[in-house]
């Protein structure tokens, strides 16, 4: 297992001593492409401050939209009649572009912390429900009945064989989800925001600050790496069973 967490690292900094070599050896300007060692310099508070901000916004989002779709497939489990309904309706939101629906977020609850929320919301719904509503039904028909013979409640049943059954499915989509969030954050920031990654990305092209738009993509991908690990964590010690496969 070390060896393979060190295998990231090691590729890594192979990548950014190559990029280093490469922007000194072929004197590249920095407007194009600035070396990694001037992306680090160009990290300070204010950086810390914009990944602050957007990291609780697509932590927000990440909660909220898992809560929402983890009910709603439950919901959808007990009534067939509500999923055939109401699952178009969750495609549609999905397919349309998030860029598209970003604007209105912003007319609906202004420019501050909520409308990023709720993009970062939005973007991650889709993928919980899905995967919540397959991992639910996954249980196979003979459990179901050995279930019913020794006369086991639905609230037994749930608890100990659809809910078991759900979670690895359940924690794949919030892998997916936990990256989703801060996409999700950052293009609400690209619409209305005055702090954030986002606006900090935005600003910096607009300046040609390339070092400092770097800096801000490399802190949105610290904050989804972030996110992931932490659910892989949790994962590893929820579905013990499946100890092999998580890791």
């Amino acid at each position: 297992m070390r060896r393979i967490g060190m295998a990231p690292v090691a590729f890594g900094i192979g990548l950014f001593a190559a990029w280093e070599t490469a922007v000194r050896l072929f004197k590249i300007p920095t407007y194009l492409l600035p070396a990694p060692s001037t992306i680090l310099s160009a990290a300070d508070r204010a950086l810390a401050g914009h990944l602050l901000m957007t990291f609780s916004e697509a932590l927000a989002g990440f909660a909220i939209a898992s809560a929402i779709a983890f009910g709603a497939a439950v919901v959808f489990l007990r009534s067939p009649v509500l999923e055939r309904g109401l699952f178009p309706i969750a495609i549609a939101v999905k397919t349309t572009p998030l860029v598209a629906i970003a604007p209105l977020l912003v007319l609906w609850l202004g420019t501050g912390w909520w409308s990023k929320v709720a993009a970062a919301a939005l973007i991650c719904f889709f993928p919980v429900l899905v995967n919540t509503v397959r991992g639910l039904k996954a249980a196979d028909q003979e459990y179901r009945e050995l279930f019913r013979a020794f006369k086991a409640d639905e609230w037994q049943e749930f608890r100990k064989l659809r809910l078991p059954f759900c979670l690895p499915y359940l924690f794949a989509a919030l892998k997916i989800s936990s990256s989703l969030a801060v996409v999700g954050a950052i293009v609400g920031e690209f619409v209305g925001a005055t702090q954030g990654l986002g606006y900090l990305i935005m600003v910096s092209s607009a300046h040609l600050d390339t070092d400092i738009l770097f800096s801000g993509i490399f802190a949105s991908a610290i904050a989804g790496i972030v996110l992931f690990q932490a659910i892989g964590w949790f994962e590893k010690r929820t579905v013990f069973w499946q100890k092999g496969e998580v890791e």
